[in-house]
């Protein structure tokens, strides 16, 4: 089994079409089948179904679809390791970042480590969390940033680097804005506007309210925090976002509720041996942690989301 064979299998297992895989391939679509067929011919086996337009994998296509996974990535980790004996910290590095994160924490360190290794090429990938953690699982992402889970994952590594207090917060011109002090459940009599539910993020908001007996009262959702603070800003609703985001046109609320704070760090699957140039990023990434852990120390005179 040649690994262009099995590249091309996954591509279109997780596309669900041999013209989306060509095009995510660099390939011609005749080409992405020619491999197809000789991948089928060395298991004797028909790895696709051809409805229509529609591609649907065989039995014997599910069954080889983790095993070519795992055989990739054991195939990429065999040629890190080799590649890791020379020391050069060099190639190509393929790293996700979530929006929030790749706006508001990573620039400066993206600079600085493409100035410190030139010979490095990232492959940047702006994902949602949920989405990263799937990739580093999957072996197609080396390292992700993102918004940690809740619930730890037994295969990654993960590493808090930064934290996030979300503040309640809506439009000035909202009538929450003329109130004091507020209760969770004076909250739940007027709409929110926050992440999807399947999100690390809209999971933690919810335990909380879940704690006191309460249900959000969500209008609108989405993703992209950006947004979010344009819907909020606008009157739509209330929401809570990180400090960092905070602007002149909301208001933040003054909730009677311990405060909310998602860490934000790095994830690696444990099983895989990471390049040099990985590496390299990961030591960024700790000397940032102990950063912030020295500015949210006592006595420090900045708090961490505006150090």
């Amino acid at each position: 089994m040649d690994t262009q064979s099995l590249q091309a299998f996954l591509a279109v297992a997780d596309s669900g079409s041999f013209s989306r895989a060509a095009e995510q391939l660099h390939l011609t679509q005749p080409a992405v089948s020619k491999r197809i067929a000789v991948l089928e011919g060395q298991i004797d086996a028909r790895l696709f179904d051809r409805i229509g337009r529609r591609v649907a994998l065989t039995e014997a296509g599910r069954l080889l679809l983790p095993r070519a996974r795992r055989i990739l990535v054991m195939v990429d980790d065999s040629r890190r390791a080799l590649g890791n004996l020379s020391g050069d910290v060099a190639g190509r590095l393929t790293l996700a970042t979530s929006h929030h994160l790749g706006l508001h924490r990573l620039p400066s360190l993206l600079e600085d480590y493409t100035h410190r290794h030139r010979r490095v090429r990232l492959d940047l990938h702006f994902l949602d969390s949920e989405q990263a953690y799937q990739g580093v699982l999957d072996g197609e992402l080396e390292i992700a940033a993102a918004t940690l889970s809740p619930t730890p994952e037994p295969q990654l590594t993960t590493v808090p680097v930064w934290i996030d207090r979300l503040c309640f917060v809506c439009a000035r011109h909202h009538p929450l804005a003329r109130r004091r002090q507020l209760a969770l459940q004076e909250l739940c009599a007027h709409d929110a506007v926050l992440p999807g539910p399947m999100t690390f993020t809209r999971r933690l908001v919810e335990s909380r309210f879940a704690a006191a007996g309460l249900e959000l009262p969500v209008a609108i959702s989405t993703n992209y925090l950006e947004t979010l603070k344009m819907m909020t800003g606008i009157g739509l609703g209330w929401s809570l976002l990180p400090e960092s985001m905070l602007g002149e046109e909301l208001q933040e609320l003054d909730v009677d509720h311990p405060p909310i704070q998602r860490p934000l760090g790095y994830l690696v699957h444990r099983n895989r041996t990471l390049s040099n140039a990985a590496r390299a990023m990961l030591e960024m990434f700790d000397a940032a942690r102990t950063a912030e852990a020295q500015a949210w120390s006592p006595g420090s005179s900045a708090p961490a989301s505006e150090a």
